[in-house]
């Protein structure tokens, strides 16, 4: 009944986009400075967001981008733009908004989304649901999706104990070099949603 290939398929493909490894220095980059406390929650809050985003587009996700008239590519382009503004304000060390706004922000953008659950991972979760066959394959396809975001959690949580290692000088470091990858990132994303419009044209 459960599908090995195809839970095994879906989760290699969430964890590439998804990238739990990569997620680490941006995760610590935005969250330094606060609590232990509040960073464990912000760590649950951003899975659970990207768990919710993802759950939603998994069942709905293609007549919500129909209904809304809205592209693949679209998504991608405007994530990316998204993205993009994040990390230059990562660059630039423009962080310092009020704590309550900036709590909200990191949890649900760009942590939640586009980060985590993002184009890239809508789109394959979409596609999979779609393709999974009987109850079996939907069991599976969904197992993945909450496996992935276990490992997310996981990364996230015990990703704490870099910040008391390399103290505040550290983090400045791993800020900017978040920033980096994130444009990195984002531009990326940008140019496979261009390429798609133009290949589509």
């Amino acid at each position: 009944m459960f599908d090995v290939a195809v839970f095994g398929s879906l989760f290699l493909t969430l964890f590439v986009i998804m990238d739990p490894p990569g997620i680490t220095p941006i995760f610590l980059a935005l969250t330094s400075g606060r609590p232990a406390k509040l960073q464990r929650r912000m760590a649950w809050q951003a899975v659970a967001v990207a768990f919710g985003v993802i759950t939603v587009f998994g069942i709905c996700g293609q007549q919500i981008l129909d209904y809304l008239h809205v592209s693949v590519p679209a998504l991608m382009i405007a994530g990316g733009l998204l993205l993009l503004l994040i990390a230059l304000d990562l660059l630039t060390g423009k962080t310092d908004e009020p704590t309550q706004t900036k709590d909200v922000n990191v949890a649900l953008v760009p942590l939640g989304m586009p980060l985590l659950a993002g184009p890239g991972a809508i789109v394959s979760v979409i596609l999979a649901v779609q393709k999974a066959d009987g109850f079996g394959g939907r069991l599976s396809v969904w197992a993945a999706i909450v496996a992935m975001h276990v490992v997310l959690w996981l990364t996230m949580r015990y990703s704490l104990v870099i910040i008391r290692v390399i103290k505040d000088g550290g983090v400045v470091l791993v800020t900017r070099l978040a920033g980096m990858m994130l444009s990195a990132i984002a531009v990326q994303q940008i140019i496979n949603g261009l390429t798609q419009v133009i290949q589509g044209a």
